[in-house]
């Protein structure tokens, strides 16, 4: 498997709705919404947080456990103060019994806000 792509098992999915993993860029948060699936960093832009520790709220969106600031999972856009700057979004492909995430292409939802971001961002 290449590194640029993360493969999981969906029975390693958490059932809150979101669950950290480690990819080659660094921990990744990865969302269960309504049979949906969605990756973003796991890190908050504005404090030092793992989104994976946070709630999700109103159906798409992740709450910040430090400061409370929320994001728009699907295009990762901060949406709640304090956050401002978007998260950076992953492409995930459902395979069956496991999820494929492609650590070098934007969610399609972030491509539509009209933001890329590059590795590392």
């Amino acid at each position: 498997m290449s590194q640029s792509v993360l493969e999981i098992n969906k029975n390693d999915l958490s059932p809150e709705g979101v669950s950290r993993f480690e990819s080659a860029l660094g921990p990744i948060a990865v969302y269960e919404l309504d049979g949906a699936y969605y990756a973003t960093q796991d890190g908050c832009t504005h404090a030092r947080a793992s989104l994976s520790e946070g709630e999700i709220l109103d159906g798409e969106l992740i709450e910040c456990p430090v400061h409370g600031g929320t994001f728009h999972i699907p295009s990762g856009r901060a949406v709640g103060f304090p956050c401002k700057t978007p998260l950076r979004t992953y492409k995930v492909s459902d395979a069956g019994a496991t999820l494929r995430i492609d650590l070098e292409c934007e969610a399609a939802a972030a491509c539509v806000r009209g933001e890329t971001h590059v590795h590392g961002a």
